[in-house]
């Protein structure tokens, strides 16, 4: 087989080309990995369900050369550049995922999202590379899903500058509000912090305090709406405490639970629930890896593409080392 063409998937749902490697997520990691793989001559299909976790923001921020370029506009460049160098993208999502006696691994789809028709599609590899992202568990504050990815941020680094001097609300809901709140200080004179799930304790009140944030007891019973923008948080009692921007901490999950019966190693800290691996991206299981938010809960985008080209390039140099 020539590795550097792109091949085509013929309509009997089953590839009859083992891939070096199949990704499953087109996101930065993913993409990434792929450009990486597919430039080094791997023969590498990318499977993309089409749900990017930043979406609904306005641009990428942080991401050197390519400051504020649309989440759209980036992951369609990336496709380019992947179909550029002889890799496939596909859109669906894996439904199912086994390992077979030879030890390769056979991947289900399921759904399609586009003209490619991917539903029920069987696709063979020798090794998979998971960069499926995560998902963001919200409070259970009425109107703060509507507006996440505004109005409702989490991340200073991803958003801070484009709420720079707005009055912000920072909904106390994990052991990482205080630190949130600590870090949107530096962006706003004017910084609240909302007590929701209860007290301070006496270590982030002095620092919240030294900080000059005021703090609010009380239980967020809703968002206020005005004009279409978040005016501020509802509490329990009627009082609405005024807000251009809430901050919340959400718990991060890994979409992870296809891949788990291969025997991966699950962990987590305080922001949620990710998949384990090493330095490199290896999850400790025989040809598999992983990159990105599944695999780093707190990585943005350049992080996560970085992880995706160091998965790439040391998943390429483990197939060189087969040979030999």
């Amino acid at each position: 087989m020539n590795q550097n063409q792109t091949f085509d998937i013929p309509d009997t749902r089953r590839s009859p080309q083992t891939l070096d490697v199949l990704i499953a997520g087109g996101g930065a990691a993913g993409l990434a990995a792929a450009v990486t793989l597919a430039r080094s001559r791997r023969s590498v299909t990318v499977v993309d369900g089409g749900h990017p976790r930043n979406a609904p923001a306005d641009g990428v921020h942080a991401l050197l050369g390519r400051e504020g370029v649309s989440p759209a506009e980036l992951l369609a460049a990336g496709r380019q550049e992947v179909t550029g160098y002889g890799g496939q993208v596909l859109d669906g999502e894996i439904a199912a995922v086994r390992r077979l006696e030879d030890g390769r691994f056979e991947a289900t789809l399921a759904g399609s999202a586009g003209p490619a028709g991917s539903a029920g599609m069987v696709l063979t590899a020798n090794n998979l590379l998971i960069a499926t992202g995560l998902v963001d568990e919200l409070p259970e504050v009425p109107g703060l899903a509507e507006h996440w990815g505004r109005d409702v941020i989490h991340c200073p680094y991803c958003h801070g500058w484009e709420v720079r001097d707005h009055s912000i609300l920072v909904l106390g809901t994990s052991p990482n509000s205080v630190h949130q709140a600590m870090l949107f200080s530096q962006l706003s004179d004017d910084v609240t912090f909302l007590a929701h799930s209860g007290p301070v304790d006496a270590e982030g009140a002095r620092t919240l305090q030294t900080l000059g944030i005021e703090v609010v007891e009380g239980h967020a019973a809703g968002v206020e709406v005005r004009e279409g923008r978040v005016a501020g948080i509802r509490l329990a009692d009627g009082t609405v405490v005024p807000a251009e921007v809430i901050v919340v901490a959400p718990r991060m999950l890994a979409r992870s639970e296809v891949f788990e019966d291969l025997g991966l190693r699950m962990d987590q800290n305080p922001m949620g629930r990710f998949i384990s691996v090493d330095a490199t991206g290896w999850t400790g299981v025989p040809g598999v890896w992983a990159a990105g938010n599944v695999a780093d809960l707190s990585a943005q985008v350049g992080a996560a593409a970085a992880a995706g080209t160091m998965a790439a390039a040391r998943l390429n140099a483990e197939l060189v080392m087969e040979r030999l």
